[in-house]
């Protein structure tokens, strides 16, 4: 168990106290089918269009396993560096629910298809810390009542009823809204790096219920309380902040915390009670008749191995050794599986920094401004190659270089084509430079003194020759010519 650190201490009236956190991430299995049947798990269907007969559980219907949905289970627990069980067991987890058709969900409880794993998380200050995976089990998602459709009734749609889900469960390792929000992050990253999850928290791809409890530090775990379904990162941290404050209050008050289940109130800011919260004896667990237990051989096992792709961790470590990139700079470049595709197309070949400099100083910036994902960027990696290779053979400068993007992000087409035909390459030669020079400096004598006076009001004679030429002139003829021509 980490130690409490003091930065990740919240101060209350009578002192300090840890917040500790647990995590349970409802992540939606990427398949086409669902967990038990044949139908669509398309996003965005007519109200109950996506629904097969087993899903409404109709009389006689039994459940068939779909086999993909397993092995994107196991690759995920591979992925997690987590342990897969070769038997597995499906059970009834008993409960009423209005979009639960068959009155029960087909979950696991006690023999999950995967055991324990860990990951990693690294912070922007350069810390890491471990989250310890409990389990993974495979379960099917509840239908969503509709209660904007009448005034007097609610509907309901079965079209999420049977989509197959991973549900992730953390040890109580999380000590900060900031170090949980992070941990999210980083498993979606690596989910989406798998191809076993979209991470689409908007569409309810992945959400989260967080437990969250505080105690004063060093003392043992207190009673916690469960925040169900949190489907954003930013209100993953808000809930939590919340959450701990309250609980600190009552405690500080000489109150006790009563273990229930809590919902987000976004609007507020704050957490409020949904029920108590029922224990595992509550469900009345037990082997779902219709389902045989799973047997998972090696086999099967080795064949998903075989194809794992390489994951954030080894991706940035690699990027860190082979292309000496620093640690910061890395991880920026791997948390996307697009943003690291995008990179390392660019960098093939070319200078690494220089890459990595455009995809997060130049690309993120302009992609941010107009709310556009790398995948969708109108400046292709072939595109950047162009522009990053016509300013390491100086055919062009850095502003030049920054005009060219405006007109292939705006225009598209060939960067060295638009550079030809517009005449942008960068002025080389030194007599036309040299008159630009003479000219600004006959006209200003008075910054003349000033600069051989104080040599660093060169810049502003730089600054105008680059005016006078369009941003074409080459930047370490004009430092040269300049320092010649005003005795430095």
């Amino acid at each position: 168990m980490q130690s409490a650190k003091k930065s990740k201490l919240l101060k209350g009236a009578t002192g300090e106290w840890e917040v500790v956190i647990g995590m349970e991430i409802h992540a939606q299995v990427t398949s086409k089918a669902k967990l038990f049947s044949g139908a669509s798990t398309a996003f965005g269907g007519a109200p109950n269009s996506h629904v097969s007969l087993v899903d409404a559980a109709m009389p006689g219907m039994l459940p068939v396993i779909n086999e993909h949905c397993v092995a994107q289970a196991v690759r995920t627990g591979l992925g997690l560096k987590a342990k897969i069980n070769r038997r597995s067991v499906f059970d009834r987890k008993n409960y009423f629910y209005p979009d639960l058709p068959q009155g029960y969900q087909i979950s696991q409880y006690k023999s999950p298809v995967v055991g324990e794993g860990k990951v990693t998380v690294d912070m922007p200050d350069g810390e890491s810390f471990e989250v310890g995976i409990e389990r993974l089990h495979l379960e099917q998602d509840a239908g969503k009542s509709l209660h904007d459709q009448h005034p007097a009734y609610s509907y309901v749609d079965l079209n999420r009823a049977g989509v197959a889900l991973m549900e992730i469960v953390t040890k109580p390792d999380i000590r900060s809204a900031e170090d949980a929000k992070a941990f999210v992050s980083k498993l979606r990253s690596i989910l989406r790096y798998l191809g076993t999850c979209d991470g689409n928290m908007e569409e309810g791809s992945l959400r989260a219920d967080v437990n969250v409890s505080v105690r004063k530090p060093g003392a043992g775990l207190n009673t916690r309380c469960e925040i169900k379904n949190v489907n954003s990162i930013r209100f993953i941290g808000q809930a939590i902040e919340s959450e701990a404050r309250r609980q600190i209050e009552i405690l500080e008050e000489g109150g006790a915390i009563e273990q229930e289940t809590r919902l987000f109130d976004a609007a507020k800011g704050e957490t409020r009670a949904m029920r108590s919260k029922e224990e595992a004896h509550d469900y009345r667990y037990f082997p779902d008749p219709d389902l045989l237990p799973l047997e998972i051989d090696e086999a099967f096992v080795s064949s998903i191995a075989a194809t794992l792709p390489e994951l954030p961790d080894e991706k940035k470590a690699r990027f860190v050794k082979e292309l000496g990139l620093s640690a910061y700079d890395a991880d920026v470049l791997v948390s996307e599986r697009e943003t690291a595709e995008y990179f390392e197309a660019l960098a093939k070949g070319r200078d690494a920094k220089a890459a990595a400099n455009f995809v997060i100083n130049e690309l993120f910036g302009r992609l941010n401004k107009e709310g556009t994902a790398i995948a969708e960027s109108p400046v292709s990696a072939a595109q950047a190659g162009a522009i990053l290779d016509l300013v390491a053979d100086g055919t062009i400068s850095g502003k030049i270089a920054k005009d060219l993007i405006d007109i292939v992000w705006i225009e598209g087409g060939d960067p060295r084509a638009i550079v030809e035909k517009r005449g942008l390459k960068q002025v080389t030669d030194t007599g036309a430079i040299e008159k630009v020079i003479d000219e600004i400096i006959a006209a200003n004598p008075d910054k003349v003194e000033a600069a051989k006076a104080k040599p660093q009001a060169v810049g502003w004679f730089v600054g105008q020759v680059m005016k006078a030429t369009g941003g074409k002139a080459n930047p370490a003829a004009v430092n040269e010519l300049l320092k010649k021509k005003l005795g430095q």
